[in-house]
């Protein structure tokens, strides 16, 4: 017989709503700490929504980023991000870099002497650099950002509510949306409190999470839709706990296997991704417990209409439709 690896027993029964006071009480007394912290402390806002000067150099030397990034380290700027660019028109000593500077609180543009201070300290170590473009972006449109950010997150929250909705009942489409928005709380208020850069990368972050966790609901909503129709006299805090039950190995395997690639990732991807990984891990760590704890804490409180749709025609007409 073959070994397979389980994190979980083949079979549990563990009360989930035991100490609901405490999860679900945890999860809403968290939730309301970062809006405070975020309202409070702010964030730390990158390049992206502050604004700031792009760089353009050009070698004849191969870009070590690494280098590059220690040259510029002390000369107090606060906030730098250095990329190599490929282009497969550039030629064999044609090497580009593109180094991006953040402006100071309540300054328009990188001043000049700070593009020329830059521009000496990278000659030290490469002679041959030089700057063939210089380009700035102001805080109007670091500000469309912001708002196309927050556009974008609310839409995609949107579709996922429009799609539960019809996949399964109106009280599982706001239990699953109660659990994303606990989610991207939680982890923005993380990135408020310890002052971690918040650029696009991060919003892209956190567009992942919603999908991640908005799958790991879906898996334990399909089992529950099942179960419901199995055990139509047991009441619905037992079917959801039998539920989860049932799927916590699969659950605990696609999390662990995941978070195992992310924290490679983590630490030895460089300083370039690491706030996208990070962002990602808190994500993946609220999402798996809040598919658990949240989302069917809250159908439970609406409460289902076990009888069934008196006309099946009308009504889950969705709801064979492959998730």
């Amino acid at each position: 017989m073959a070994w397979r690896l389980r994190l979980v027993p083949e079979k549990t029964e563990i009360d989930f709503f035991r100490w609901q006071k405490v999860t679900f009480g945890g999860s809403l007394l968290l939730s309301v700490l970062a809006i405070v912290a975020w309202a409070a402390i702010g964030l730390n806002f990158g390049i992206d929504f502050r604004g700031g000067t792009t760089i353009r150099t050009e070698s004849a030397q191969p870009v070590d980023v690494g280098e590059y990034r220690a040259a510029v380290s002390g000369l107090g700027l606060d906030d730098v991000v250095i990329t190599e660019v490929y282009d497969p028109t550039f030629g064999p000593d044609q090497h580009v870099a593109s180094v991006r500077i953040a402006v100071e609180d309540g300054v328009q543009s990188v001043p000049p002497e700070t593009l020329q201070a830059v521009e000496a300290a990278l000659q030290t170590y490469d002679p041959s650099l030089t700057i063939v473009s210089v380009e700035s972006v102001g805080a109007k449109v670091s500000g469309e950002l912001i708002k196309a950010a927050i556009l974008s997150m609310v839409a995609a929250t949107g579709c996922i509510l429009v799609y539960i909705w019809l996949r399964f009942e109106w009280q599982y489409s706001v239990g699953a949306v109660a659990a994303l928005i606990h989610d991207i709380f939680i982890t923005i208020g993380v990135f408020a409190v310890f002052q971690i850069k918040f650029d696009l990368t991060i919003i892209a972050a956190l567009l992942t999470i919603l999908g991640y966790s908005i799958n790991d609901t879906v898996v334990v909503f399909d089992r529950l839709r099942e179960n419901l129709i199995k055990y139509k006299s047991v009441p619905l805090r037992d079917v959801m706990n039998l539920t989860v039950n049932e799927t916590l190995s699969r659950t605990l395997m696609t999390s662990g296997t995941t978070l195992l690639a992310l924290i490679a990732m983590l630490v030895f991807g460089g300083d370039v991704i690491r706030g996208f990984v990070f962002a990602i891990i808190v994500g993946i760590v609220l999402g798996t417990y809040s598919s658990v704890y949240v989302a069917k804490n809250i159908v439970l409180f609406i409460g289902l209409d076990r009888r069934g749709p008196k006309n099946p025609k009308a009504s889950g007409q969705f709801a064979n439709i492959d998730a």
